[in-house]
C-alpha cells in the first residue's frame, strides 16, 4: 500500500532558515503532479513558488498563509494517486530538503541519509530549487526508499507520524547531525535543536539526551530551558500537559469586543503591531551590522549637470525609443571611476590567524557587479547588474530596467540580489537632494545621486540657471583615505560636467 508523503520545506537559497507562507496554491483533495506550484512564499530575499516533488492528491496542508515556517519542517503531505490510505497507516516523513551542516565523521545514521537522498536524486523532480529537487525528471512521482540500517533503526529515525506535531518530531530525527564522542551517537542533536540551545543559552557538552544512545532531542533542550517548578509538600501541580499558560489579560478579547492598547511609556493609544520579517528583517539586519561594523565617513560635492542632460534630450531627438535614462549615463562612469579607483570596488574579510587573533583582508574583484537601490512594495532591494563594467550605457539601462521590474514582481534570485560589489542609489526620484547612506555590507561605498533641480551657478564668471544635482559618497574608511574617496568623487563630477569627452574614451 502507497504511503502518504510529506514533503519539508527546502533551503530556497543561501542558508536561509525560515520562510513566510504567502499563499496556498492547491487545496486539500486536489490532484497534484510533479513539479506542479503549491505554494508561494516569500523569504528574506524574493518571493518563490515553491514546486511538489510528488504526484498524488493533497492530504494535509502544514500552514496558514501569513505563517512563519523553518526549513525542515513539513509543508505539504501528499497522497499518491490510487492509493486507499486507511486511517491506522502514518505518513512518512522523507528528507526531500538537507540543510548546509559542519563537517564531521560519516555514522551509519549520516550514511543512510545520504543514500536515501542520492536515491531521490535519482528518482525525483526536475523543478530544481537550491537545498531540494533533482536534474532530469520526467513527471513521476517515483521514490527509491533506503534500505535502513541497524543503527538508523535503534535511534528511531524511522518513526512515522499521525499528527503534524508528530511529523515535525520525525522530521528532527531524520534531521540528526553527529557532533561529538567518537564511536557512538553521543550528544547528536538536530540543526533545529541546536539553534534552540544556542538562542536560550543552553550548553549542550553537559546535557544528557533521552534517547537512544543519548541523542539529545527537542524535549531535553525545552527541559533545559524551562527546568522543573519546585513543588512545596502537600501542593498538587498540574500535569505539564494540562497546565494551561499565562495568558495577558490584555490580550483576551471577548467576541464582538474591541479592546484598545496603552503603551505605558508614552501613554497613548496602540493603532498597529506589525511583526518585522521578511525583506523588512533582512534589510535590518543587514543595515545594523553595516554600522557596527563599518568605519564609514561621507563626502559629497554639487554638480552642474546640464551638459548631461542636454546631451541627453539630443540623444532622445535623435532616437526616442532607444536612449539610456540619465542613470545608466551616471552608471556608466561609476564603473569607469571603479577602474581607476579600485579600492571602492573592494571587500574587506575578517579571518582567524594562528595565534587565535583576528586578522583583516581587502579583497580585490576583476570586475564590476553594480547595485542599484529599488524600491518595491517589499520594501527596499538592491539587485545588481553583474559585469557591469563590460556594459556600454545602453545595456546598463535595458538591463536596470529588466531587474527593477524582476524585484517589483518578487522573482529576484538570491544572485541578482546579493552579488554587488559597489552600489548606486538615486534618491532624487523621492525629491531630496543629499543623504548619508548606509553602505551595503559587505561593499565598501555606496554613492547617493540627489535630484537635479535649477540652480545659480557661476558660469565663465557669470551667473547663469544650470541644473545642478549632488552627489554622495560614504565609504569604508579601513580599505581607503579620503584622497581616494575624494578623488572618485571628483572624476564621477567631471564626467557628468563633461560627458561628451568622456563618453569618447569608453
Amino acid at each position: 500500500m502507497s504511503e502518504t508523503k510529506v514533503f519539508l520545506l527546502p533551503d530556497l537559497g543561501e542558508g536561509l532558515t525560515e520562510a513566510e507562507l504567502v499563499n496556498w496554491l492547491v487545496a486539500v483533495g486536489d490532484e497534484i503532479r510533479v513539479d506542479q506550484p503549491i505554494a508561494e512564499v516569500e523569504t528574506a530575499k524574493s518571493m518563490v513558488e515553491v514546486p511538489s516533488p510528488y504526484a498524488g492528491t493533497v492530504a494535509v496542508l502544514h500552514g496558514e498563509p501569513g505563517q512563519t515556517l523553518d526549513v525542515g519542517k513539513p509543508l505539504i503531505s501528499v497522497t499518491p494517486i490510487g492509493a486507499a490510505a486507511a486511517e491506522s497507516e502514518p505518513p512518512v516523513v522523507e528528507p526531500v530538503a538537507t540543510t548546509a551542516v559542519e563537517p564531521a565523521e560519516t555514522t551509519p545514521l549520516e550514511t543512510a541519509a545520504a543514500e536515501t537522498y542520492r536515491e531521490e536524486e535519482k528518482a525525483g523532480s526536475g523543478n530544481v530549487l537550491i537545498g531540494y529537487g533533482t536534474p532530469g525528471g520526467h513527471g513521476q512521482a517515483r521514490r527509491t526508499r533506503a534500505r535502513k540500517s541497524a543503527a538508523v533503526e535503534a535511534a528511531g529515525t524511522s518513526s512515522v507520524a499521525t499528527k503534524v506535531g508528530d511529523a515535525e518530531k520525525a522530521a528532527d530525527d531524520l534531521l540528526l547531525l553527529r557532533t561529538r564522542v567518537p564511536g557512538k551517537l553521543g550528544a547528536v542533536i538536530s540543526p533545529l535543536v541546536r539553534r534552540m540551545a544556542r538562542d536560550h543559552g543552553v550548553d549542550l557538552s553537559g546535557l544528557q539526551g533521552s534517547g537512544t544512545s543519548g541523542l539529545i532531542m527537542r524535549k531535553d533542550v525545552e527541559a533545559a530551558i524551562a527546568p522543573a517548578p519546585v513543588v512545596e509538600p502537600g501542593r498538587v501541580v498540574e500535569p505539564a500537559e494540562t497546565r494551561r499558560p499565562r495568558v495577558d489579560p490584555r490580550s483576551v478579547v471577548e467576541p464582538g469586543e474591541t479592546r484598545t492598547e496603552t503603551d505605558p511609556r508614552t501613554g497613548l493609544r496602540v493603532t498597529a503591531r506589525t511583526p518585522v520579517r521578511g525583506v523588512r528583517k533582512a534589510v535590518a539586519a543587514n543595515m545594523t551590522r553595516s554600522r557596527s561594523e563599518i568605519p564609514e565617513a561621507t563626502v559629497w560635492v554639487d554638480v552642474d549637470a546640464t551638459a548631461l542632460v542636454e546631451m541627453r534630450a539630443a540623444l532622445k531627438k535623435a532616437g526616442p525609443h532607444n536612449t539610456p535614462g540619465l542613470l545608466a549615463f551616471i552608471a556608466r562612469f561609476v564603473t569607469a571611476g571603479l577602474k581607476k579607483y579600485p579600492e571602492l570596488n573592494s571587500r574587506i574579510v575578517t579571518t582567524e590567524d594562528a595565534v587565535g587573533g583576528d586578522s583583516q583582508e581587502i579583497v580585490a574583484f576583476d570586475g564590476v557587479n553594480l547595485g542599484f537601490a529599488a524600491q518595491t512594495d517589499r520594501g527596499l532591494m538592491v539587485p545588481s547588474v553583474r559585469n557591469a563594467d563590460k556594459m556600454s550605457a545602453r545595456e546598463l539601462d535595458a538591463e536596470i530596467r529588466r531587474l527593477t521590474t524582476v524585484v517589483r514582481e518578487g522573482k529576484a534570485t538570491p544572485a541578482e540580489l546579493g552579488s554587488g560589489t559597489f552600489t548606486l542609489n538615486n534618491y532624487g526620484v523621492f525629491g531630496v537632494d543629499g543623504s548619508a547612506a548606509i553602505i551595503n555590507h559587505p561593499e565598501v561605498g555606496i554613492l547617493g545621486v540627489g535630484r537635479i533641480i535649477d540652480k545659480p551657478w557661476v558660469v565663465d564668471g557669470e551667473l547663469a540657471i544650470r541644473k545642478v544635482t549632488e552627489l554622495t559618497l560614504t565609504f569604508d574608511h579601513r580599505v581607503c583615505d579620503g584622497g581616494t574617496a575624494g578623488g572618485f568623487l571628483r572624476y564621477l563630477a567631471d564626467a557628468i560636467e563633461n560627458p561628451r569627452s568622456l563618453l569618447a574614451d569608453l
